[in-house]
């Protein structure tokens, strides 16, 4: 099982959900966003995988979006393109698997990957 998470550690449901998932699994990938911001490809990847729009998965309450996009008619591709740009909008943490992704939100829905 290819497992990642999408990690941010000064986030506490971030740092539950990979406590949780250290009890399951051994080998896992951690991809610390913030540090290493993901490439469009990759946010379509997830986005498919989640089944999801990619409003779906933006923090409403940045700053940087309210200041900057909120009320503004914007395509899938530009809030796609947003995300790479700003990093701290994506949902987190959020944990993949070959077949699909989870926002673990609570930290216990990481779980459900593994029933």
């Amino acid at each position: 099982m290819e497992i990642k998470i999408y990690h941010n550690p000064r986030c506490s449901k971030s740092r539950q959900t990979l406590k949780l998932l250290k009890s399951k699994v051994k080998n896992f990938e951690i991809i610390e966003y913030l540090k290493t911001p993901l490439q469009v490809n990759e946010i379509k990847l997830i986005l498919s995988k989640l089944d999801s729009k990619a409003i779906e998965i933006i923090r409403k309450q940045e700053p940087v979006w309210k200041n900057n996009y909120l009320n503004k008619d914007i395509s899938e591709e530009e809030i796609i393109d947003i995300i790479s740009k700003h990093p701290k909008l994506m949902e987190r943490p959020i944990v993949t698997n070959k077949k699909k992704a989870i926002i673990c939100r609570p930290p216990e829905r990481v779980l459900t990957l593994f029933n």
